[in-house]
This record gives C-alpha cells, sequence and structure tokens, in this order.
C-alpha cells in the first residue's frame, strides 16, 4: 500500500516539478536542456501508470489512496485522496502516453522561441492539472485539475502574447469555461447537499442503497454537471472557444484537442455513470438531451469544417463533430463506446494536428490551405502519416476510426433511427473535409511562394518520431474493441458493470450498417477527390465567397450573435456603471470630504488666542449644559 502510495505521488508530480524547474531554472538551463526535463518528466508518469495498469487485473476493485482528511463539516467529510481505477488509468495511459509525444515533438517545433522554457513549464503544469482531474477520488480533488487544465489552457493559446488576437482568444477560451464551470459548480453543491459527500465511490454507494431518489434535484444536479461537460467539451451552446484555441502554437491545440483537456468532459460523466444510468422520469430527459445535443454539435460542426481554409480550423472543427458523436454515445448510455472513441480519436487527431504542424512548420508559419499543394514529394512521412489518419476518422475499414465509430452508429440506430441518420450525415462530411484537407495540402502543384517552395523540406526527425507512432496507433487502435471480441469492454467492466449484456456480436443489421457507414465514408472520399482533384479547384478568396458557403464560412455568425447578444449589452452596462453610477457614488463620496473640509476650515478661523472669544463660548456652553439640566427634569 505505501509503495501504491510513493509511485501514485510520482506520477502526479513528477509533471510539477518539471514545471518548477523550468520556470525557475529554465532560462539559465537552455532550450535543449528544458525541453528533455520537460519531456522526461511527463515519461516517468508514463511510466507510472504502465506501472499501475500492468497491476490493476490483480485488483479489479482500484485502488484508493487518501492523503489527508480535506474538509469535515458536521456530517460533510472530503478527503485528499486518488482514486487509482480501471477508467482513470486508461485515461491517464494516453494522457501521458500522448503527452509525451507532444513533448518531444515540442523540443524541435518550439525551438526557435525564445520562451521555450516557458512553454514548456506550462505544457508540464497542464499535464499535472490533467493528472490531478483524471485520479482525484472526489468530485473537489477532479474540480482543482478542472479548473487547472482551464487556467493552463489560458497561458497556451495566449502564449505568443504579443499578438493581440492571440490574446482575444485566450481570454475567450477562458471565460467561456467559466460559463461551463459554473453549471460543474451547481452540480457539485447539489449532489454534496442530497447526500452529503462528494467521493466517487461513496456517491455510487448512497445512490444505489436510496430508497426514494429525489427526482427533480438528481436531475437538475445532472443537468449542471452536463453543462460544465459542454464548457470544457466544447458542445453547442458553448464551443465556440475551441476554433479560436487554434491561436496557440500547434504542440498546445494537439495536446488541449486530441487527447486531453476536451476529453474531461466525458470522462466525467462516464465516470458518474451510476449517476446519469439511474432510471428516473428526470434522467431520461436529461440523457435524451446529451444525446441530441451532441448529435446536433456533430453535425453544426461537420458543416463548418467543410468551407474552412485554415488547416487547423478544419481540424479544430472535426475535433468539436467527433465529441459530438462521444456525447450522442453517453446519452445512450453505451459509455463503453464513447470511451472506446476518446482513445482512438486521441490518436489520430493528436496525428493530425502534429502533421498539421509539420505542414506549417515546413512553410514557416502558413496555414491557409489555398497557398499549398503538391507537398507529398517533398515531405513523404508528414503525407503518410497524415493519409492513415484522416482514414482512421474517416471510417475506412481496418483503421481505429472505422470500429469506434461504426459502435456508436450502431448504438444510435438501435435507440432512435433520427440520430443515426444526423451522426451518418455528420461521418460523411467529416470523410469529405479531411480529404479536401488532404488533397489541397498535398496533391497537385504548388501554390505558395517561390521562396517557400525553394526551402521546403521534410521536418527533423522529433517531430516526425511522434507522427509515425500516433500513425500505428491510429491504425491498430481499433483492435482494444472487437466486434464480439471486446477487450475494452472486459477491462472496464468493473466500472460499467452493466457492459457484461450490451457486447455487440455482428449480424445482418450490424452487416448491414456497417456497409452504409463504409459507402457513406467512401463516397465522402470521392466527392473530395472529383472537386479538388479531378476539378483541380481552389477555393475562393474570402472576398468571393457567397451564399450558404458564407455562412458556412462565417460559422453560422454565431460569434457574431453572441457579440450582439451578450459582449455588447455587458459592454454598455458596464460603461453606463462607469460613467453614471461611478461618477456619481464617487461625487457624493467626494461631497462627505469636501463638506468635513469646509467645517474644519471655519473652525480653524476660530482658534486666534482671544482669550475673551474662548470664555464667551465657555459660558455659552456651561449656559446651554445648564438649561438642558433643568428643562430634563
Amino acid at each position: 500500500m505505501e509503495m501504491n502510495t510513493n509511485i501514485a505521488l510520482v506520477l502526479v508530480l513528477a509533471p510539477f516539478l518539471g514545471f518548477l524547474i523550468n520556470v525557475f531554472f529554465g532560462k539559465s538551463l537552455g532550450k535543449s536542456l528544458s525541453g528533455i526535463i520537460g519531456t522526461l518528466s511527463v515519461v516517468v508518469s508514463f511510466i507510472a501508470t504502465a506501472y499501475f495498469f500492468s497491476g490493476i487485473s490483480a485488483q479489479p476493485e482500484g485502488i484508493h489512496i487518501s492523503l489527508f482528511d480535506w474538509i469535515q463539516i458536521s456530517n460533510f467529510k472530503v478527503d485528499f485522496g486518488f482514486q487509482l481505477d480501471q477508467l482513470s488509468i486508461l485515461w491517464l495511459l494516453f494522457v501521458t502516453g500522448i503527452g509525451s509525444l507532444i513533448h518531444l515533438y515540442s523540443i524541435s517545433y518550439m525551438h526557435d522561441d525564445e520562451n521555450m522554457h516557458k512553454f514548456f513549464a506550462y505544457l508540464n503544469l497542464f499535464i499535472f492539472f490533467m493528472i490531478t482531474l483524471v485520479i482525484g477520488s472526489n468530485l473537489l480533488v477532479m474540480f482543482i485539475g478542472w479548473e487547472g487544465v482551464g487556467l493552463c489552457s489560458y497561458l497556451l493559446i495566449g502564449f505568443w502574447h504579443k499578438n493581440q488576437d492571440f490574446n482575444d482568444a485566450a481570454k475567450k477560451a477562458f471565460i467561456m469555461n467559466r460559463i461551463g464551470d459554473l453549471g460543474l459548480l451547481v452540480g457539485i453543491f447539489i449532489l454534496g447537499s442530497l447526500f452529503s459527500t462528494l467521493d466517487f465511490a461513496t456517491l455510487k454507494t448512497a445512490i444505489s442503497t436510496a430508497t426514494n431518489l429525489n427526482s427533480y434535484w438528481i436531475g437538475v444536479a445532472a443537468f449542471a454537471l452536463f453543462i460544465g461537460a459542454c464548457g470544457k467539451s466544447a458542445q453547442i451552446p458553448l464551443y465556440t472557444w475551441l476554433p479560436d484555441a487554434m491561436a496557440g502554437p500547434t504542440p498546445v491545440s494537439a495536446l488541449i484537442h486530441a487527447a486531453t483537456m476536451v476529453t474531461a468532459g466525458i470522462f466525467m460523466i462516464t465516470r458518474l455513470n451510476f449517476l446519469y444510468s439511474l432510471d428516473l422520469p428526470s434522467m431520461h430527459l436529461v440523457n435524451d438531451i446529451i444525446a441530441i445535443v451532441g448529435a446536433v454539435t456533430a453535425l453544426v460542426a461537420a458543416t463548418i469544417g467543410l468551407v474552412q481554409n485554415d488547416i487547423k480550423k478544419v481540424l479544430a472543427y472535426s475535433t468539436v463533430s467527433q465529441l459530438g458523436l462521444m456525447f450522442l454515445a453517453l446519452g445512450l448510455g453505451a459509455y463503453e463506446v464513447a470511451v472506446f472513441h476518446v482513445i482512438t480519436h486521441a490518436f489520430f487527431k493528436a496525428c493530425l494536428f502534429l502533421g498539421s504542424g509539420s505542414v506549417i512548420h515546413a512553410l514557416h508559419g502558413e496555414q491557409d490551405m489555398r497557398k499549398m499543394g503538391g507537398l507529398k514529394k517533398a515531405m513523404p512521412i508528414t503525407f503518410i502519416t497524415m493519409l492513415i489518419a484522416s482514414l482512421a476518422i474517416s471510417g475506412v475499414p481496418l483503421f481505429s476510426g472505422f470500429f469506434s465509430k461504426d459502435e456508436i452508429l450502431l448504438v444510435a440506430f438501435e435507440h432512435t433511427i433520427p440520430l443515426w441518420v444526423v451522426a451518418s450525415v455528420a461521418s460523411i462530411m467529416t470523410a469529405f473535409y479531411m480529404f479536401r484537407l488532404m488533397f489541397l495540402t498535398f496533391f497537385q502543384e504548388f501554390r505558395g511562394t517561390e521562396e517557400q517552395k525553394h526551402h521546403l523540406h521534410e521536418s527533423p526527425s522529433l517531430i516526425t518520431f511522434p507522427l509515425i507512432v500516433l500513425a500505428i496507433l491510429a491504425t491498430i487502435g481499433g483492435l482494444i474493441s472487437l466486434p464480439g471480441n471486446s477487450w475494452l469492454n472486459g477491462y472496464l467492466t468493473p466500472i460499467l458493470p452493466k457492459l457484461l449484456n450490451a457486447e455487440h456480436h455482428l449480424g445482418t443489421t450490424e452487416y448491414m450498417l456497417m456497409a452504409i457507414a463504409v459507402v457513406g465514408g467512401l463516397v465522402g472520399i470521392g466527392l473530395a477527390y472529383a472537386k479538388y482533384i479531378k476539378q483541380n479547384t481552389v477555393p475562393r478568396e474570402d472576398a468571393e465567397i457567397t451564399g450558404f458557403s458564407k455562412v458556412l464560412y462565417n460559422k453560422y455568425y454565431v460569434d457574431e450573435f453572441y457579440d450582439a447578444i451578450f459582449v455588447k449589452p455587458i459592454n454598455v452596462l458596464s460603461g453606463f456603471f462607469r460613467d453614471t453610477i461611478e461618477t456619481g457614488l464617487s461625487a457624493l463620496v467626494f461631497g462627505f470630504g469636501k463638506v468635513t473640509n469646509e467645517i474644519s476650515y471655519q473652525g480653524k478661523k476660530i482658534q486666534n488666542g482671544s482669550i475673551g472669544l474662548y470664555l464667551f463660548v465657555f459660558v455659552l456652553g456651561l449656559c446651554a449644559i445648564v438649561s438642558y439640566l433643568f428643562l430634563a427634569q
């Protein structure tokens, strides 16, 4: 037990130590050494996670570590502790594993940046908070990590702070996450009030043994927690921060939008599956809302992704769309399917983001796909790895995305046909815009400047190695949960026990749905091929975009709508308070000061040394006192 506690502390504190070293000594250590320290600290966490992963089969109930009593008020008690079970260890594996690869990649990618040590410090701090979020044994410890990754995303998105647009993007991410976090806090308070505990294991026992649950308040708590998940995992209506977050350096995009921060909402709902799977009318409603929000988000983000020309923006909307599919699975009660898609998505999306970074690196910061093309010959490794990841996300058979996306569509079909249709259309669009990205970037002739063409080259090995590893994982990742023989479902059984009878054995319906999904994906790829290879179309300049494409290109004008409904009224109101209310209050306060000042000034004139005047005032005072005493009787 002692050893488990020590290794768990190493797992959590190694990235924090890396953060401290880089913050205080990073500049003097030099760029390479600060990068190596930052990377090694996450590798240590990965090794510690692997240790727990190897031993978890012997302890199916998981490892609970209580470090100290934290809060105790009346019958409400919260420990500061860790819960290392199948779900948290699985999450830690790809958080620390992919995190290590992204750190390795950053050593080369950020080498020319003067603040490289600070970048690694922030990355390490981010991983520290993400680990805290995942292994917290109760909602409050999880909330520390939850807020911490929000802070680090702010620091990382606005890392190049000399550009005001990047600062605005960082503030937007921070504020929209705060909106969601308020919902999360409300949910935590309600659960704490109802059950006098926030510990996951105790909550599970309390909910399963309770005889008369308050359906209304449990429904409100579950919905409030889902609002928190919407903020962190970029679901409608709190999704607009994520595409803007592309302002950060590419490794940040890969870390935040592939494997870690945006999956926190899915992790939280899966962790609380015992709450969301309750057979109560209010919970049925909440689950329906989750499924519908997920499906609509998947479709809306996919339509916007069809016409974006910034290579990272396409991937950002793709992330929002894939997260929508995961929430669709959660809303339908298929937690294991959502977790499966989280894992495969982490592999192929991290590969795509790092691949796009490799392209941007080669083109000295160019992100507009209209100015790319023909990079296949100059950058073969980047091309092949991104092609594999694109095939995976498009749901092409035998690649990882095919298995996980197919299960989501199957679950949707079994529950409700309309949501299956929406998810299928979103999947076809995914195949189209991913291959639009591939064809515009790597095929035909190069459309950039002569100078860029002259400097085209494959990225260094520190950038291509993580790409190759992730491409291999994106290829074989689907093997962890094959239909009818799912290692993942068996592994997660202690957390999600109802999976025992939820295995999908292949029948006629399953084969038919699989065929529809594959044909849909191939149709999407075929349409992209016809338009961008056969017709050699290049997207038009911003000013020339018209019709519905313009609406999509401008993201349905949601940002403008939010600006008009929320931002401008708040600015007007704050202007009114500043110019009118605050001015009035200041005048009142200063008025008291002026009156006091004037009285004291007049009083000062009396103090002139005239004894006759003093005696006169003394007699007046004495007469007033005597009069008062007689009259008062």
